[in-house]
C-alpha cells in the first residue's frame, strides 16, 4: 500500500510540475512583453516592406505564423494599430501599388535605353551601307531588350501575383 500511495504521490507532483511549466511557458509567451518583443520583431519587416515590396513575401507569412502562436499579443497589437499588426490590406495593397509604378519606371528607362541604342545602331548601319557585321549589331540590341524585358516583365508578374496573395478578404 505503501508503494502505491508514493507512486500517486510522485505521479500527481509529475502532473502539477507539468502544469506549472505550461502555465509558465503560456505566460513568457503571452505576457505583457509579448507585444513589445512583436513590435520590436516586425518593425524590421515594416521598414524592409517600405524598401522593397518584396520583403513583405517573406515577412507576412512570418507575421500569420507568430500570430497563430501569440493570438492575445496580436490582439492588443491589432487594437493600438488599427488594423491588422503589422501588415493589414491597406498596406498590402500599397506595396503592390509601389510594385506595380516601379515595374512601370522601369519600363519607360528600359524602352529610353533601348531605343537609344538601336538609334546608334542604326545610324552605324547607314554609314556602313549595310554592312551584315552592323546588322547583326543592330539585331543583337533588339535580342537584348527583348531578352532583358521578358525577364524583368516574368518577375514583375510573379511578385504582384504574390503580393495579391497575401491580401486578407476585404
Amino acid at each position: 500500500m505503501t508503494l502505491l500511495a508514493a507512486a500517486l504521490i510522485v505521479a500527481g507532483a509529475l502532473v502539477w510540475a507539468s502544469l506549472a511549466i505550461v502555465a509558465e511557458l503560456r505566460r513568457r509567451r503571452g505576457g505583457a512583453a509579448a507585444p513589445a518583443q512583436m513590435l520590436g520583431t516586425f518593425a524590421q519587416g515594416l521598414a524592409a516592406a517600405q524598401a522593397d515590396p518584396r520583403a513583405l513575401l517573406v515577412w507576412q507569412p512570418l507575421a500569420r505564423t507568430a500570430r497563430a502562436l501569440l493570438p492575445e499579443a496580436f490582439a492588443e497589437l491589432d487594437r493600438a494599430f488599427g488594423g491588422e499588426f503589422p501588415f493589414d490590406r491597406p498596406a498590402i495593397e500599397a506595396a503592390h501599388a509601389r510594385w506595380t509604378a516601379d515595374w512601370l519606371a522601369w519600363e519607360r528607362s528600359h524602352d529610353a535605353e533601348f531605343r537609344a541604342k538601336a538609334a546608334v545602331a542604326e545610324r552605324e548601319l547607314a554609314a556602313s551601307g549595310e554592312s551584315p557585321v552592323v546588322r547583326a549589331k543592330l539585331e543583337a540590341v533588339e535580342r537584348e531588350r527583348l531578352e532583358t524585358y521578358q525577364r524583368r516583365y516574368e518577375e514583375y508578374i510573379r511578385t504582384a501575383k504574390a503580393l495579391q496573395a497575401l491580401m486578407p478578404p476585404s
